[in-house]
């Protein structure tokens, strides 16, 4: 069966934009992953940026750092251009996330919101490594995401509070538990591993690249 994703899509995109403002909670999360994102990083990547939304909250305290940012929707990545359009410290670049990450050096933090479960289950195991394998020693992962819920009356609920209980389940998301990519960041080799933060189906799963490897 094809793997479905409508982020392609203008329609979709600009959809979720005009919505995204009004998700329950959604910057008491942002806000976590803010405190978690040192002051003093130099290099930062954005997996699915969106229209740079996260990215440009990082900035706020962080004006100077160097960004990348990567996205596969032609809608969101002009939003993300126009937004950083004066911002010489920003590169956005078009990619998918169902192809292995291109070489784009060492980064300090590596972010994401609510673009990894857009790609299938053994598609995120090897982002999570290829995202492992560009941070920094000591170098942080934060990606406040959409997860499952342990139950279906749990996903009901959510999709209640978020108004959307009488429309279909958006086929482009590949929903995956907290429980189980943590155990992935762990096995993949990350420390502190750790849910930071969570309201029903919006998590903040974290996790530091060790300083050093075991056998040093």
């Amino acid at each position: 069966m094809s793997q479905v994703n409508l982020w392609g899509s203008a329609e979709h995109a600009l959809w979720y934009l005009a919505k995204a403002d009004g998700i329950p909670h959604r910057t008491e999360g942002e806000a976590v992953l803010l405190e978690e994102v040192p002051k003093t990083v130099r290099r930062i990547l954005d997996v699915g940026t969106g229209d740079g939304r996260l990215l440009g909250l990082l900035k706020c305290d962080r004006p100077n750092v160097e960004c990348v940012a990567i996205d596969f929707s032609p809608t969101m990545l002009e939003k993300a251009r126009i937004r950083f359009a004066d911002d010489k410290n920003v590169t956005v670049i078009e990619h998918n996330f169902d192809e292995p990450l291109p070489d784009l050096g060492k980064f300090d933090a590596i972010v994401s919101s609510f673009a990894i479960h857009h790609v299938k289950d053994d598609r995120k195991f090897d982002l999570y490594t290829e995202i492992f394998e560009l941070l920094e020693p000591g170098g942080i992962f934060g990606n406040l995401e959409h997860v499952a819920s342990p139950t279906k009356a749990l996903h009901e609920k959510f999709r209640e509070a978020l108004g959307i209980s009488d429309s279909p389940d958006d086929p482009s998301n590949k929903l995956l538990d907290v429980e189980t990519q943590l155990r992935w960041f762990r096995e993949i080799g990350f420390t502190d591993v750790d849910c930071y933060w969570k309201w029903r189906e919006l998590a903040l799963l974290v996790g530091v690249k060790p300083t050093a490897s075991p056998s040093d």
